[in-house]
């Protein structure tokens, strides 16, 4: 069974963990050097009085993470956020993500976020670094694309995508 729980900076080794082979074996974040476990839990306690930050876990370990942030730091767009979410590799495709993110947009709703962004490696034709598991993933969850970014972003030796894809979880009154 699978159950979310908000993350706290103890999780960040766990999180870490799932995060790393992201940053070594694909270009689905274009961070290029896994941080130190003290920068990962500095990450979480930046983001923690703000934003969810929310741990999946299964049988008590945790498997997946998803957060959200600052879309832009001026007032104007209080109402908007920017999410991340990573799934342990050997735990995809289970629904874990989908747990993940219908319990972050219940969080963000009740905060008053009215449209959640996701940023998103993108390439014309998958490779070994590069699928489009993420945008189909947040194109089922309701998520339009709205911007794409061309050859921004340089990783094991390519050039990778970007796009924005965006979804309206309140009304705008």
């Amino acid at each position: 069974m699978t159950t979310i729980r908000t993350a706290t900076p103890a999780d960040a080794e766990a999180l870490l963990s799932i995060y790393a082979p992201y940053i070594e074996q694909t270009a689905i974040t274009f961070e290029y050097d896994v941080p130190s476990v003290d920068e990962f839990r500095s990450r979480i306690e930046h983001t923690l009085p703000k934003y969810p930050y929310l741990v999946a876990e299964q049988n008590g370990d945790i498997v997946g993470y998803a957060y959200a942030g600052v879309f832009k730091a001026r007032a104007a767009y209080d109402h908007c956020v920017e999410t991340s979410i990573y799934v342990s590799m050997d735990c995809q495709r289970q629904g874990i993500g989908r747990m993940l993110y219908d319990a972050l947009e219940q969080k963000l709703k009740a905060q008053g976020i009215l449209n959640v962004n996701a940023c998103i490696s993108w390439i014309d034709e998958p490779n070994e670094y590069l699928t489009h598991q993420s945008p189909d993933f947040h194109t089922r969850l309701g998520y339009k694309k709205a911007a794409h970014f061309h050859l921004c972003g340089y990783k094991f030796g390519q050039w990778f995508d970007m796009i924005w894809m965006e979804k309206m979880i309140g009304p705008h009154n």
